[in-house]
């Protein structure tokens, strides 16, 4: 079989537009062009289509659709819970806890309010990539009022125990704000039955459009409420005004569609083609380490780093091949990554260390030629190393 490169295996990044989600959305960048805000027949079109996303993905997530909001994407999200909660209040009165896995969008978010006077404490992970509840219990004090955590990690894909933390929270009647950008649509979860208060995800992570996210907020929590920190409008009940983005909301809902009718489809797939992937890396090749857990890890995220082969000289190697040595926001910087020092790799190891991703267009006949190629390009530069060696 003929295989078409390069082979795009960073899904952990972002994912390829599903076909049906851009037909979903293509009415509503042409004849539907409508102003969800306006009041005449166009905008009560656009209007509509954006209320039957919002259903959708409500549903999906066993919430009130008027517990769900629009945004840009999960950063936005994630701002507008860490800035909202704190923005009228006494900074000695509010600490928070998170972890040191974060997305940059929290880690950045948290870093400011720490500069502003506001408590901010940072819990360890383990060497696997996971909090221990117990260090979040030990990291409490009587002014905690909210932890944010990441529920899976974007670069090695560990699942955190969101389940023991929401219980924290609940019994010490503290908010808590998950960032699940990389869990919605991978995993199966109920916000409700892990005490969660605040969620914030995207479309692009599953199959859908860039620019747009969501951020779920618990209406039954009256600790919930975000002071406004955006301004122009009511839109989003003013927590995102602004200009609704109609068609990517549409994607978004038909995004969310898909995830709910092909997820168990989707994981199935996923996973085998990472253990098929990995075995074939493994058994070929020595001296491969896997970065964080196994067990307790997304079903399309791999990670791993390869003895005395730097990441950047490999990708350079593989250019048929499309996958990442870090996060893709961090993807510019040349220093080894926070989250792989984090769980204790060496300066060396982080900088040999690359993550594959895999999505529900790749194929098993994809994986087999992009394994082979990684198999060769590893031994084409050991062997340049080797020689280089001997010539010194």
């Amino acid at each position: 079989m003929k295989i078409s490169t390069p082979i795009y295996l960073d899904n952990n990044s972002t994912t390829q537009i599903d076909p049906r989600v851009l037909e979903s959305m293509l009415p509503y960048l042409q004849e539907r062009f409508g102003n969800a805000s306006s009041n005449h027949s166009f905008g009560w079109i656009a209007k509509s289509a954006v209320e039957n996303a919002r259903d959708i993905i409500a549903n999906f997530l066993k919430v009130s659709s008027k517990e769900l909001f629009f945004t840009s994407g999960a950063t936005e999200s994630i701002n507008l819970v860490h800035l909202g909660l704190t923005q009228n209040i006494n900074p000695d009165s509010f600490h928070i806890i998170t972890t040191n896995l974060e997305h940059s969008a929290t880690k950045e978010s948290l870093e400011y309010l720490s500069k502003k006077g506001l408590n901010v404490t940072v819990v360890n992970v383990d060497k696997t990539g996971i909090v221990d509840p117990t260090r979040v219990t030990e990291a409490l004090s009587d002014k905690t009022r909210l932890i944010s955590i990441i529920f899976a990690n974007n670069e090695i894909g560990t699942i955190n125990d969101i389940k023991s933390i929401g219980q924290i929270c609940k019994e010490k009647d503290i908010l808590l704000h998950v960032d699940a950008t990389q869990a919605v649509g991978k995993i199966n979860f109920d916000i409700k039955e892990l005490n969660i208060d605040f969620l914030s995800f995207t479309a692009h992570k599953l199959y859908g459009p860039k620019g747009i996210g969501a951020l779920y907020v618990n209406g039954k929590n009256p600790k919930t409420i975000l002071s406004q920190i955006i301004f122009g409008g009511t839109q989003e009940d003013s927590i995102k005004p602004g200009t609704l983005n109609v068609p990517a909301i549409v994607g978004f809902g038909k995004a969310i569609e898909l995830c709910d009718e092909e997820m168990t489809k989707d994981y199935h797939h996923t996973i085998t083609l990472r253990d098929r992937f990995y075995k074939n890396i493994v058994s070929n090749l020595e001296g491969v380490f896997i970065n964080g857990s196994i067990k307790e890890r997304l079903p399309n995220n791999i990670n791993f780093y390869i003895d005395g082969i730097r990441a950047d000289k490999l990708m350079l190697e593989l250019r048929v091949l499309a996958f990442s040595n870090s996060s893709a926001c961090a993807s510019g910087s040349s220093k080894p990554s926070r989250i792989l020092k984090a769980i204790g790799l060496t300066d060396e190891q982080a900088l040999s260390s690359v993550r594959f991703g895999f999505g529900r267009f790749n194929t098993i006949d994809e994986i087999e030629y992009a394994s082979q190629k990684f198999i060769d390009a590893v031994n084409k530069l050991r062997t340049k190393n080797q020689n280089k060696s001997q010539n010194n």
